[in-house]
């Protein structure tokens, strides 16, 4: 169960997001609420879940990391992200661990189901290698906000910052990883090895995300540069 002061924390950051969706409102920024909208309502699955009686199971560390990273983000959709140089690197560092650390409990469960050594040096590989591919995903996801915005003449909700942005931004997926492997973090493992079917989907369907995003990537970021 959480513990008091967790909950309040989760609270109040979720508060905080209610906060920036209503200043978006206000300013009639499009893109700063949509995706406060949907911050929300990641940071409150956890106990929405609870509440219809299906509880995540993943202990409090989920909805503190949800609302903490949905947080960041929210708040920088305001102008962080254009005036504050290191406030994209927190965010996507932040939100990487997450995925890290999910990753890296489903690693240590699943691999010796799918014959592969779950000795640290491997599942650090695998953890890393699957946050790098989330992350290629999600500037794809970027990139294709932009085309639509610009395709139908409307404000993006998600900004593409270019190809160096996306570059440090990878990085910085890659950073928060291996914060996760380096620091042994295993919050999630007790829930992975409760749920050991959900852990091999997990890692196979992350193996399937790196390989159509690295993919995907090459077409869009190589691809233009080989037909000129």
């Amino acid at each position: 169960m959480p513990t008091a002061p967790a909950t309040a924390l989760v609270v109040l950051l979720q508060a905080g997001i209610l906060a920036v969706l209503a200043v978006a409102v206000r300013r009639g920024n499009v893109a700063a609420t949509v995706n406060a909208l949907g911050s929300f309502a990641l940071a409150v699955l956890p106990t929405t879940l609870a509440w219809l009686g299906r509880p995540v199971a993943l202990g409090p560390e989920l909805p503190l990391w949800l609302a903490a990273a949905g947080l960041f983000h929210s708040v920088g959709m305001l102008g962080p992200y254009d005036s504050v140089w290191w406030w994209d690197h927190l965010t996507h560092t932040l939100s990487a661990a997450l995925v890290a650390a999910l990753v890296y409990a489903a690693a240590l469960v699943a691999l010796p189901t799918l014959g592969l050594s779950a000795d640290p040096v491997t599942a650090a590989a695998v953890t890393v290698a699957l946050t790098f591919g989330a992350g290629v995903l999600w500037e794809l996801v970027e990139i294709l906000a932009r085309a639509v915005g610009e395709r139908y003449g409307v404000e993006p909700v998600l900004v593409h910052y270019g190809w160096r942005d996306t570059a440090a931004d990878l990085v910085f997926d890659v950073v928060g990883a291996v914060l996760v492997v380096a620091l042994d973090v295993r919050v999630f493992l007790g829930a992975a090895g409760r749920f050991p079917g959900a852990s091999r989907l997990l890692i196979l369907g992350g193996g399937a995300v790196l390989a159509g995003s690295v993919v995907a990537g090459l077409l869009v970021w190589v691809g233009p540069s080989l037909r000129g």
